[in-house]
């Protein structure tokens, strides 16, 4: 048998979504692993600890031993097929296991053997192109130059965002919307995997030099924005869309109250609505300590008749002063404070319209 193929194509990787399977076992995985990933280990979480303590006891021989010996003949067989089934939609893909060695190499070896298949295996696995991803975050944030779309909670920044391609949207990646309410269905993603999302964008997008980001701060929810963009967006230009309290308010029931209740009443119809009413609950708990005791006592009645009046008569007539007194009274003087120590960084503000016409002259949209 000639050498089974390697690649350590890492652009053609990211640029392509190229598919890939993660070999490794799935407590790594789930840690942290790249966009267009299926897991489909060689070995389970009990399987690769056995073998790790093995390894460190007995040595490299007994280790790939006591694993030929617990991946037996029928499991084999079943961990092929579900290899094969990846590669029989994925022709173009790739496979890696930590570091491109033992695991990787068998599971590569295998495929050859039970199909003819030559199915790439990635250099290095997933520490090189973890680490290339990590050196070229950075070198593509210092190429690019940011614009920073700012504006006041429920403008529309993720709205008008969507509508512009050179763009990188930071709280879709981090699947949160970038404050207390931000939350969605779904979890964040790991750390680890935020940071590789970024770096697949970035690489995507590096030669078109110009690129709107939203202006964030350090964190979107519990995940942090790597240091290098946060530096380099430090000190980029802001652009700043500016929309009628009507409108924010509507933009924010929209986002907050509708499609919120609908997502968590389609996922789960008989509790969705309970589901719905605790994540407006735990969202007003989280910012009690800011609104103070007399204001946050005040809100939580205002969002549990919101709540009983949507409930019950499928009316938003109690969100509107909860919504408006969210956005002016808290989001507002926080907003006020934090664009006062940017000012002299703003080129230009107006409503979407105004936005996009202005973006467009710049040949950034």
């Amino acid at each position: 048998m000639n050498e089974l193929t390697q690649t350590n194509d890492f652009i053609k990787i990211i640029n392509n979504d190229v598919p890939l399977i993660d070999t490794r076992a799935p407590i790594e995985y789930n840690n942290g692993a790249f966009p267009n990933t299926t897991n489909k280990p060689l070995m389970n979480d009990l399987e690769r600890e056995l073998v790790g303590t093995c390894y460190k006891n007995d040595g490299k021989d007994s280790a790939i031993k006591l694993g030929h010996k617990l991946v037996n003949r029928k499991l084999k067989d079943a961990r092929i097929g579900y290899w094969l089934d990846f590669i029989n939609k994925n022709p173009d893909g790739a496979l890696y296991c930590y570091r491109g060695g033992i695991r990787s190499e068998i599971v590569q070896k295998w495929i050859f053997e039970y199909s003819g298949i030559n199915y790439p295996r990635i250099s290095g696995g997933y520490k090189a192109l973890r680490r290339f991803l990590i050196d070229e975050t950075f070198n593509a944030i210092n190429k690019i130059n940011p614009t920073l779309l700012g504006g006041r909670t429920g403008s529309g920044k993720t709205i008008l965002i969507n509508k512009i391609n050179n763009k990188i949207d930071l709280e879709a990646l981090a699947n949160h919307r970038g404050s207390a309410f931000g939350n969605n269905m779904t979890p964040q993603p790991t750390q680890i995997d935020f940071e590789n999302r970024i770096g697949y964008e970035l690489i995507k997008k590096q030669n078109s030099i110009n690129l709107v980001l939203e202006d964030e701060g350090s964190n979107i929810g519990n995940l942090y924005i790597p240091q290098c963009i946060q530096e380099r967006t430090g000190i980029a230009d802001i652009i700043l869309l500016e929309e009628s309290i009507f409108n924010r308010i509507s933009v924010s029931l929209d986002e907050y109250v509708i499609e919120m209740c609908n997502g968590f009443i389609n996922k789960n119809k008989e509790s969705g609505f309970d589901d719905f009413s605790n994540y407006w609950l735990q969202s007003i708990d989280k910012i009690k300590k800011r609104l103070g005791l007399e204001r946050y006592k005040e809100m939580l009645i205002l969002v549990n008749n919101a709540l009983l009046i949507y409930k019950k008569d499928n009316k938003l007539d109690g969100f509107y002063i909860v919504i408006e007194k969210l956005l002016v009274g808290y989001y507002d003087p926080m907003y006020d404070y934090q664009i006062k120590n940017k000012k002299d960084r703003i080129v230009f503000a107006g409503n979407s319209d105004e936005v996009l016409s202005y973006l467009n002259n710049l040949s950034i949209s």
